[in-house]
């Protein structure tokens, strides 16, 4: 029955394995979900997929393996009446309050309620808006959409407005999103967590839930044990590129950095412009008068930092490769030099490219520096990102 959802999951790139379809086969045949979508989706979602870099392509193949659930028509709603009484008897009870059980089962209960249903399904012709009766939308029928009823059945309503409703017949759509888009701040966080070692810090305020059940079996009596939280200890020397080619990318660079100082305790960062040379800085106002040393920035931090470059890396061949090729000022010396330096003093670096990586090929100074950077150069998308926090531990 659910093979062809197994094969389209397959076709839409979740690599899902025999044995993980098992398991969602023996979680269906356990009964862990039963006439319930929301709870099918996520025993699916669960069982089957194993990293959040899939989730998006698992909504996509949900959405084509049961895009029957999109709409529901009168006709089907009949059919649907039909099923076990047992079943919707237990919706009944899930969906409602004691108090509202109570109140339909004054008005005549279940039975009459989706015998109600089937009568006015027959009868009604068209749609309606409001009114107490008739299937439509607003109102106080029982029947219907965005109105109110105790004892109501919803009907091709995108979300409950009450939270009343016996049965829920609804439209459900999921979010065709591909993991090689470029990155928001939730997702760049979730792959930024790839890269942590985690150490423990600062005060004792932190329950130690194993080290209480410890002392208290030690000692006969709750001895409730803290301890300090856990941080993450990785350091992080985040260098961005602005300027220039870089603003049409402002806005993932930027929820790439308020990402990472969410999500690393030991984090610096510096600006520069095209390729980094013998000044940076970290207020972009102030980038001619308060420029710090690049020289001083490889003394001050220690080779146990990562190094991450941001940026596009499209520019004159001449900014990398000779000194005076920069385009604000005379360089001494070249700007490949200084970048070796830079990976010299922290080994562990990679460089990050907002554009596309269809796109490298037709830049001449892409390739530069990927080169220098011996093929460490990833592209800003949940792929990508996830491929340079793992080559950098």
């Amino acid at each position: 029955m659910f093979l062809p959802f197994f094969e389209t999951l397959r076709k839409t790139g979740v690599p899902v394995t025999m044995r993980e379809f098992l398991s969602f086969l023996e979680g269906m045949a356990a009964g862990l979900v039963t006439y319930d979508v929301d709870g099918f989706y996520y025993l699916a979602r669960a069982a089957m997929v194993k990293d959040e870099r899939h989730l998006d392509r698992f909504d996509r193949a949900f959405a084509e393996a049961f895009k029957g659930l999109e709409t529901i028509t009168p006709e089907q709603v009949i059919e649907a009446i039909d099923l076990p009484r047992e079943w919707l008897e237990k919706m009944l009870e899930r969906s409602l309050t004691p108090e509202e059980m109570a109140e339909v089962r004054a008005l005549g209960g279940f039975d009459k309620l989706m015998e109600t249903l089937r009568q006015r399904l027959e009868e009604q012709k068209g749609r309606h808006q409001g009114g107490s009766k008739w299937i439509g939308t607003g109102g106080t029928s029982p029947f219907g959409a965005y109105g109110y009823n105790p004892e109501g059945v919803r009907i091709g309503q995108k979300e409950s407005r009450h939270q009343r409703a016996v049965k829920v017949w609804d439209r459900r759509d999921f979010k065709n999103l591909d993991d090689q888009v470029e990155l928001g701040t939730r997702n760049i966080k979730v792959a930024l967590k790839r890269l942590r070692r985690w150490a423990r810090e600062g005060a004792a305020e932190e329950l130690d839930l194993p080290g209480t059940i410890r002392a208290t079996a030690e000692h006969g009596y709750l001895d409730v044990q803290t301890r300090p939280e856990r941080h993450n200890a990785v350091k992080v020397l985040l260098f961005l590129d602005v300027g220039g080619s870089m603003d049409p990318h402002v806005k993932v660079v930027e929820e790439l950095f308020s990402a990472a100082r969410a999500e690393f305790k030991h984090l610096e960062y510096y600006y520069f412009h095209n390729c980094l040379y013998e000044g940076v800085w970290r207020d972009n106002r102030r980038r001619w008068d308060r420029q710090t040393p690049t020289w001083e920035v490889l003394r001050t931090y220690g080779g146990d930092y990562k190094a991450i470059f941001v940026g596009d890396a499209s520019m004159s061949p001449y900014e990398i490769a000779y000194p005076g090729g920069a385009n604000e000022h005379w360089n001494a010396e070249a700007g490949q030099v200084w970048l070796t330096r830079a990976r010299d003093q922290w080994p562990a670096n990679t460089w990050l490219n907002p554009l596309p990586e269809r796109h490298w090929q037709y830049t001449q100074s892409v390739g530069m520096i990927r080169e220098l950077f011996e093929g460490c150069m990833f592209p800003l998308t949940i792929d990508g990102l996830g491929r340079a926090m793992k080559a950098l531990t």
